[in-house]
């Protein structure tokens, strides 16, 4: 599956979008991937995580991690490509946890998958969490690297498309400046509603 065609899906699905937002690193940005949308269609949800799966087959995972929430799906569905287990980490006071019974075996080979990456911050936290679990982190995967590729871990990384999207800290950001309302995805209703990027 090339770019385009990735793109093309999140398009049909009005999950590439314009405005202000404000993402959930705390950054800002005038464009916002919303996974959620494409994810919804299991069947779309497959056939992407499918695509992913071959660029992360080599690194001989036997278990597939994604943050919550938008590593969830991504990592269930990359797992069962892949014919490996899926878990997934949460939050537990400040802190990515794995919980409900989720267990690594010392030295388990494990991916770290997400739905988009930016920074970077919950799948480094996620890394945390199952080394200290005593899992081996052999890869890190994304549907999209919003970074422009800049966002590097200590293992390898792939991902079904990068874009270069501009990202800005809240006091120098000039979305702000011109004084246009920002949107935090999932926010509550009467928020200034982002427009389909085309």
């Amino acid at each position: 599956m090339t770019e385009t065609e990735v793109l093309n899906i999140f398009r049909e699905y009005s999950a590439l979008l314009e405005g202000h937002f404000i993402l959930s690193s705390g950054l800002h940005s005038d464009r916002y991937i919303q996974c959620a949308l494409v994810l919804q269609q299991p069947r779309v949800a497959e056939q992407l995580c499918v695509a992913l799966a071959p660029k992360l087959v080599e690194l001989g995972a036997k278990t597939v991690v994604g943050p919550a929430l938008g590593g969830v799906i991504v990592a269930h569905e990359v797992a069962r490509a892949l014919g490996v287990r899926a878990m997934f980490t949460e939050r537990q006071d400040g802190k990515m946890t794995l919980r409900r019974g989720f267990r690594l075996e010392e030295g388990e080979p494990v991916l770290v998958v997400e739905d988009v990456i930016t920074t970077g911050k919950s799948t480094r936290e996620t890394i945390e969490c199952i080394e200290d679990a005593g899992g081996k982190v052999v890869g890190v995967g994304a549907l999209v690297d919003r970074s422009g590729g800049k966002t590097e871990f200590t293992v390898p990384k792939a991902a079904l498309v990068t874009l270069d999207v501009k990202t800005y800290d809240p006091d120098i950001c000039p979305l702000c400046k011109e004084g246009k309302p920002a949107v935090k995805p999932g926010s509550r209703p009467g928020t200034p509603k982002p427009t389909k990027l085309t």
